[in-house]
C-alpha cells in the first residue's frame, strides 16, 4: 500500500479535479460550478524515478510493489484531490473545515492555481485575465496558516498544563502531541520554531504577532508546498506565470497544462499514440485514425505546451513533491545480493520511498516489525560491504537486510 499522500490544494475551478483525473486515471467529476468537488477524491498515482537495473546491468526486472516503465521505476502514492477552497475556510466558510483537515493529513501539498486569471476571487469562472493568481495563492496560504494558529491556540493551554507538570517534557514534544493527528512532528516544530527565533523562549510570553508567525512558520514545515501555475495553455497564462514566480521566489512553480496530461494519457489508453507520464514528447501510432479534433488538439499539445514548457508538468511535479520537497529516496530491499532478488527469483522485487536520513533500522520496520526485531546489520548489494543498522540510506541503495528473525511465507528482504 502507498505510504505517501499528495493534496490537491486551491481554490474552485483551478483544475484540480483535471489535474487528480490526469494523474490518476480516474474519472472524477469536472465542472465549472462551485464546489464540484464536494468530498475528497482519493486515488492511487505514481512517482518516477529511474530504476536502477540498467546501471546494475540487468535486463530486467521483476517488480512487485511498483512497476518499471521504459526505465522509469514507477512508485505508488495516495493522491487525494479536495474540495476547493474560498476566503473565511477556516472559520468554517464554504467546505472549509472538511478541506482543512484532510489538507492537513496529507504529506506534502500542490497548490493549483489558475494561472490564466480565470477565476474571480471567489472561485467563479471570469474571462481569462482577468482574476489575480498571485492573490489566489495569498487566499489559500493565509487559510492554511490561520487554520493551525487555530488548532495552536485551542491546544496551548493544555500545552501549557503537561509541561508544567511533567518534568523532561518542553514545548516541542507537547505540542506535536497534541498535532500529531496532522502530521506534526517534533523536528518541526523545532525547526519553526528556529526559523522565527523564538526556540528556547517562553510560549506564554509571546505576542500575537509572535503566534502568528509561529502558524505560518510550522505550516511551511510541516507540509512541504509547492505551486502549479496550471492552465499554461491560455494564452494569458504566460505573464501570469513570470508574476507568481517573482512573488513567490522562494517557492517552487511548475508550469503545467493537466488538460493536456489528461489529454495525452487518454490517447496514449486507447492506442492513439505512444506516451510515458512525464514525458517531453509522444509519438503518434503508425496507422492510428484521428478526426480532425485530435489532430487539432495534439498539435496545440506539441506546439504551446511540449514546445514551450518541455512537459504538461503533472508528473514533475508529483516528482519534486516526492523527491525534493520530502526528500524522499528509493531504496531497493533484495535478498540475493549476487541477483539482487529476493527468495523467490524476482530480480528488483520492491521499492520503497524513505525520508532522507532513514537508517537501515528504518527500512526493516518498514518491512516488517518482526525482521526489525531481529536486524542485525545490512549488505550493500552493489559492493558487497557489511552495513550498521544506524546506517543512513542513500538513494538508490540496493540492500539485503540480515535478521535473526525470520518472517515466514515472505519473499521480500528477510533473513539470510
Amino acid at each position: 500500500m502507498p505510504t505517501l499522500r499528495i493534496g490537491l490544494i486551491g481554490k474552485t475551478n483551478t483544475g484540480k479535479t483535471t489535474f487528480f483525473n490526469a494523474a490518476t486515471l480516474q474519472n472524477a467529476e469536472i465542472s465549472n460550478y462551485p464546489f464540484t468537488t464536494k468530498t475528497p477524491n482519493a486515488a492511487i498515482g505514481q512517482a518516477a524515478t529511474l530504476c536502477v537495473h540498467r546501471e546494475l546491468g540487468l535486463k530486467q526486472d521483476n517488480p512487485r510493489n511498483s512497476a518499471c516503465v521504459d526505465g522509469w521505476r514507477m512508485i505508488p502514492l495516495e493522491i487525494i484531490d479536495l474540495p476547493g477552497l474560498i476566503k473565511g475556510a477556516y472559520e468554517g466558510r464554504g467546505l472549509g473545515n472538511q478541506f482543512l483537515s484532510v489538507a492537513s493529513q496529507s504529506d506534502a501539498l500542490l497548490h493549483i492555481i489558475d494561472a490564466s486569471g480565470s477565476i474571480d476571487a471567489e472561485g467563479k469562472i471570469a474571462r481569462p485575465g482577468v482574476g489575480d493568481p498571485v492573490a489566489d495563492i495569498e487566499d489559500i496560504e493565509e487559510e492554511l496558516a490561520m487554520w493551525y494558529l487555530h488548532l495552536f491556540q485551542n491546544s496551548e493551554d493544555k500545552i501549557l498544563r503537561i509541561i508544567k507538570t511533567n518534568r523532561g517534557i518542553d514545548f516541542a514534544d507537547a505540542l506535536s502531541e497534541a498535532m500529531h493527528g496532522i502530521g506534526v512532528r517534533r523536528e518541526d516544530v523545532i525547526e519553526a520554531l528556529k526559523r522565527k527565533q523564538l526556540y528556547g523562549e517562553d510560549v506564554e510570553q509571546w505576542n500575537d504577532r509572535q503566534r502568528i508567525d509561529f502558524a505560518w512558520s510550522l505550516r511551511e514545515v510541516s507540509k512541504p508546498t509547492l505551486i502549479v501555475a496550471n492552465k499554461m495553455d491560455v494564452p494569458e497564462a504566460a505573464k501570469n506565470f513570470l508574476k507568481i514566480r517573482e512573488a513567490y521566489s522562494d517557492m517552487i512553480v511548475v508550469p503545467a497544462s493537466a488538460e493536456s496530461e489528461l489529454t495525452l494519457r487518454k490517447a496514449e489508453q486507447s492506442g492513439v499514440i505512444r506516451y510515458s507520464p512525464g514525458e517531453e514528447r509522444f509519438e503518434i501510432v503508425k496507422g492510428a485514425k484521428l478526426n480532425e479534433r485530435q489532430q487539432t488538439a495534439l498539435a496545440h499539445i506539441s506546439k504551446a505546451i511540449l514546445g514551450e514548457y518541455l512537459r504538461t508538468g503533472v508528473q514533475f511535479a508529483i516528482n519534486v513533491a516526492v523527491f525534493k520537497l520530502l526528500r524522499m529516496n528509493s531504496v531497493y530491499p533484495v535478498s540475493d545480493v549476487g541477483k539482487f532478488s529476493d527468495n523467490s527469483g524476482n530480480v528488483l522485487p520492491d521499492v520503497f520511498l524513505m525520508r532522507d536520513g532513514a537508517s537501515v533500522s528504518d527500512l526493516a520496520n518498514s518491512i516488517h516489525t518482526d525482521l526489525a526485531k531481529g536486524l542485525i546489520y545490512a549488505i550493500d548489494a552493489r559492493t558487497g560491504l557489511r552495513l550498521p543498522v544506524e546506517y543512513q540510506m542513500k538513494d538508490r541503495d540496493v540492500l539485503s537486510i540480515v535478521s535473526a528473525s525470520k518472517k515466514p511465507g515472505t519473499s521480500r528482504a528477510e533473513s539470510r
